[in-house]
């Protein structure tokens, strides 16, 4: 009784032969290009991330765009800060929502193409923006538009072409490269910030033009891969279906292995609907709405995205919100510091900026760790699950640091300074546990759980909301860190608890 309850829940996945690994194993030029290809879009995030959280401390871009004018007060400041970061986020619920039709009409390589090159054209608006807020804003726009496509693409077409024993893996690819490009912005920042003056605009272009080599190297690249086998079946190309496969794969197209997975993809179009879903995008739509399983398959995503993204992962460890939270003197005025970190007693701005780049290495490396050794060997509700654990240990860590110190003198003993230390540990423990936890999980969830005919619209859906929820965090939170709201102890304490109803939601619900 206990399983048919929860079937709907189960990821879909057909059955394949149990030597299907040796295929990835082998790892043919194509397999490997599209690996590359589309799991290194996720920089498209991880670099945006970085960057923006980086450059909206520099003093050049500062004075460049009047973060700091006198005619501001401190919730004008924070509004100006947030709309700056979050506009990306806004760009992107426009184009997760589109990544669907896109997919459908013109196919997942040709909508891989189009996303790097609105990404690559939003950076050039950006950095030629000259003070023009207006200018920044649009830039940021377009970036997103290809940002936000980039979350629904990228992980379909690796969950669609992977061998069912490296899937996880290979998805997780994409999530890893998010610290890739995280790391690269912090480092390029902090670099930036020793070696070109303050009094130079340079200072903030040409860490963001980084982008711009990013998207145009994927966009090339791009033209060396094959397209999703599962959508040319979809669209009734069996034989191209074949070939794309048998390219992918390295395999002829006469081999059993790739024959059964073709049949496998035939059995499941047929098995979900009874036919093959071609044609327009309105009819895989009104199956994801209107079919019951795959409303409720819809609800949990939804319910599991709403606690992941206020799990502390994005505004405590600032890989959507920008380390600039605003830290309310006894004066009222708000001065900047990257993270949280400036709370812990780290001083100095290029201290501050290296601290920041380190912690974005260690996400890069427990993601990386986490990708290889465990989605595929424990499980993914284990990692899930274990992930959780590590966070809300480390948040409540964090949480009872900030509520203690907020009742210290001026004076601070050994004792507080270890204790501030141990904070400091604590923030990279918080992103190791996102890193076994949500960091892939998520991306490999919502490539799953939905039937192929519906795969990619259910993704779309999902991320538009995805988007959505993330700039409402970038908008909040700075405003929530003030002396006035919640402050950083409130607001960290708000996160415990959530990261405590997702552990009791996975251990009930979660596959």
């Amino acid at each position: 009784m206990k399983g048919p309850k929860r079937s709907w829940l189960r990821p879909v996945r057909p059955t394949r032969p149990k030597n299907a690994y040796s295929i990835f194993k082998g790892c043919s030029s194509k397999l490997l290009c599209a690996a590359f290809t589309f799991g290194l879009s996720g920089m498209s995030r991880g670099l945006d991330e970085g960057l923006i959280s980086t450059t909206v401390a520099q003093n050049s871009f500062i004075d460049e765009f009047d973060m700091n004018a006198s005619y501001l007060n401190s919730s004008q400041r924070a509004n100006r800060l947030s709309n700056i970061t979050s506009m990306v986020h806004i760009g992107s619920i426009p184009g997760a929502l589109i990544a669907f039709i896109l997919c459908e009409r013109i196919g997942l390589l040709w909508s891989m193409r189009q996303l790097c090159l609105l990404w690559l054209a939003g950076v050039i608006v950006v950095i030629t923006s000259t003070g023009n807020l207006g200018q920044l804003y649009a830039g940021r726009f377009i970036m997103g538009m290809g940002i936000g496509q980039a979350g629904v693409v990228a992980p379909t077409y690796l969950a669609e072409i992977a061998p069912a024993h490296a899937r996880g893996m290979l998805v997780s690819i994409f999530a890893m490269s998010e610290y890739v490009g995280i790391m690269i912005g912090y480092f390029s920042a902090w670099g930036a910030s020793l070696h070109i003056p303050s009094s130079s605009a340079m200072q903030w272009i040409i860490p963001q033009s980084i982008q711009i080599i990013v998207a145009g190297f994927l966009f090339l690249s791009s033209f060396m891969c094959e397209e999703s086998p599962r959508h040319l079946g979809k669209n009734g190309e069996w034989e191209k279906a074949k070939h794309a496969l048998g390219n992918i794969w390295g395999l002829s197209i006469e081999n059993p292995e790739l024959v059964s997975e073709i049949q496998g993809i035939q059995a499941q179009l047929h098995t979900d609907y009874g036919q093959s879903l071609g044609g327009s995008w309105i009819k895989p739509l009104k199956e994801l709405l209107m079919v019951k399983e795959n409303q409720r398959r819809l609800l949990f995503v939804i319910s599991a995205q709403v606690l992941a993204q206020w799990s502390g992962a994005n505004s405590l460890t600032s890989k959507d919100q920008p380390p600039l939270f605003p830290i309310v003197d006894s004066h009222g005025s708000t001065a900047y510091a990257p993270q949280l970190f400036s709370l812990f007693g780290i001083q100095g701005q290029s201290t501050k900026l290296f601290v920041t780049a380190v912690f974005g290495a260690v996400k890069l490396i427990a993601s990386l760790l986490c990708g290889v050794l465990l989605i595929d060997h424990i499980g993914r509700k284990r990692s899930l699950t274990s992930g959780i654990l590590v966070q809300q240990v480390a948040i409540l860590y964090i949480a009872i640091f900030l509520t203690v110190r907020s009742h210290w003198s001026g004076d601070e003993s050994g004792s507080t300074s270890r204790a501030a230390i141990a904070a400091i540990i604590f923030m990279y423990v918080v992103g190791i546990g996102w890193a076994m936890g949500w960091n892939s999980i998520q991306y490999i969830i919502n490539a799953e759980i939905f039937p192929l005919p519906v795969r990619s619209t259910g993704s779309s859906l999902l991320m538009t909301f995805h988007y959505a929820n993330r700039y409402g965090i970038s908008k909040a939170v700075p405003s929530m860190l003030l002396e006035n709201a919640l402050q950083p102890k409130g607001n960290i304490l708000v996160l415990f608890g959530d990261d405590f109803l997702w552990f009791i939601m996975d251990t009930a619900f979660a596959p």
